[in-house]
């Protein structure tokens, strides 16, 4: 087994319960790791036996731009997206974390992390 991490993925987006969050937007970090079968592919060297990180990048920047109240909601959007479109991902664990959310005072991030399959 191997794990497939895409870690810094950094998106503009329109995620959060105050209006002026889903006018405006801000930025997001994605950080995504993913457990699955490498076995084939550190053997025949062939993208199409394993997970391609290009696919799984715009799978992700696909769901990052339908707007969502909770990050939470986000999170599964994603995962459940991951895992429909890639059976052979065992797990998969994603943190997004919004940047300078707008809690009344300084504060650099605030972070959800939601896991899917078996840990």
């Amino acid at each position: 087994m191997g794990i497939i991490s895409l870690e810094g993925m950094d998106f503009f987006a329109y995620h959060g319960c105050f209006t002026e969050e889903q006018i405006i937007g801000t930025h997001f970090i994605v950080d995504l790791h993913l457990e699955t079968d490498t076995s084939q592919a550190e053997i025949s060297d062939n993208l199409k036996q394993t997970v391609n990180y290009q696919t799984v990048y715009l799978l992700v920047k696909k769901e990052m731009e339908q707007k969502s109240h909770l990050l939470e909601h986000v999170g599964r959007r994603i995962l459940t997206s991951l895992m429909n479109t890639f059976p052979v991902i065992t797990s998969a664990k994603v943190k997004i974390s919004k940047l300078n959310p707008p809690l009344g005072g300084k504060l650099e991030k605030v972070s959800v992390t939601l896991t899917s399959g078996i840990e």
